[in-house]
Order: C-alpha cells, then structure tokens, then sequence
C-alpha cells in the first residue's frame, strides 16, 4: 500500500528526516510515535504528499509520487489519501453532510452520488441524525467522526490521522479508537496514525518510534 525509502527532509541546517524507509501493507493500522520535534508529522505530509522530500522515493498503490506535478499531486491526493488532523478543520458555515461531502464534489462525483454516500458514512458511524447540523451544535467527538466521514467518502486507499484524540475528552478519545478499529473491519481500511496517545499507539498492529530522524526497532 505505501513503501518510502530513504526519505531525507531538511529544513535549512535542520535535518528532521535522515533516511526513513518503512513500508505498510493494505488493511493495517500502524501507529508512529516519538517526541515533539522528532518528524512525525513530517513523515505523516511526506507520505500524504502534502511536502516534498529532498531525498528518497514514496510509492502509494504502486504509484511513485515523485515525479507528480503540482495538479497531479492534488488529484491523486483526493482519490487516494483521506486525512484526519487533531483539530476538524470543518467549515462552520456547512451542515455535517455538506463537509463530508466536499472531497467528493472536489473529485467532480456527482451531487446526489454524494450526499447518498455521505449519508450512509454518516449512519455508519453513528451520526444518522445530525446529517443537518452545523459543526457549532455538534461535541468535539461528534466533529471528530464527521471529520472521519470526510476523510473516507472518496473510498481512499488509506487514512492518515494526525493526533486524531489529541483535541478529544478521554471518552470520546476511546470512541475514536475503536472506530479505526471497527472502519479496519468494516471496510479493510488502512490507517497510519501519528499520536502520544499510549493507548491507541499500543493498540496499532504496529508501532513505529522516530527517534533522531531515524525510526527506531518495531513494536508490534
């Protein structure tokens, strides 16, 4: 499903990446863990194709991602990768189905294929009748799982979260979890999850350490 070798990633005189190589089957569910600053969320954009490396080479789906251009970048990106970040990034002035639907009409689906998809994510997970409400009248674990909707309603070949349970009370934090778990179930859907969340990293069928730009020995 995805296999970076080599990845190197500076930022002026700062090494953050020293030559990472990992690869990640279809249906896993791989946690990356490490302290601040060790380039977890850099790996995390390298591999979503958010940030260019400087060195190495990223293969999604069989796919090299290096020699895209900016626009193909972009559409691969839409089709293939769903993203969920630690704070929603929903727009308050649309309902729970208009944000889940919005990759879907980006990747020019039609709008009532959309909606009907839309509204079975959200049934799915649990949110069946907030489909009208605004991101302002839902909890921060309800936003969450719309933001989850979101990230699958394009059927990517893999979801990448980024401290998905880091904004949520511990409630909804395990909710959350065992929702990865249950969506690995439900749809063999692949998860990479950046996270200091001990439980959830240790849930994972493997855990990866950056340590010093490097990953460390696997835990799994």
């Amino acid at each position: 499903m995805i296999c970076a070798e080599n990845i190197h990633k500076s930022y002026g005189d700062l090494k953050v990446l020293k030559g990472i190589s990992l690869e990640i089957t279809a249906g896993e569910i791989v946690s990356i863990v490490g302290a601040s600053g060790a380039g977890k969320t850099t790996l995390l954009h390298i591999i979503g194709t958010l940030d260019p490396f400087d060195q190495g080479e990223v293969r999604i789906n069989n796919q090299n991602i290096k020699g895209f251009n900016d626009q193909k970048l972009s559409e691969f990106r839409n089709k293939n990768i769903g993203f969920v970040f630690q704070f929603h990034h929903l727009l308050p002035e649309f309902t729970a189905l208009e944000n889940v639907c919005i990759p879907a009409f980006i990747a020019g689906r039609r709008k009532g294929e959309a909606l009907k998809r839309g509204r079975e994510l959200l049934e799915m997970l649990g949110l069946g009748e907030r489909l009208e409400h605004k991101p302002s009248e839902l909890s921060g674990g309800e936003q969450q799982r719309v933001a989850v909707a979101r990230a699958l309603i394009n059927d990517p070949a893999v979801i990448l979260a980024d401290e998905p349970s880091g904004n949520l009370d511990s409630k909804s934090s395990e909710e959350l979890h065992k929702l990865f778990f249950s969506l690995r179930e439900r749809l063999g859907q692949t998860f990479v999850i950046v996270t200091h969340n001990n439980e959830l990293a240790n849930m994972a069928d493997r855990k990866l350490t950056i340590k010093d730009g490097m990953i460390g020995r696997e835990n799994s």
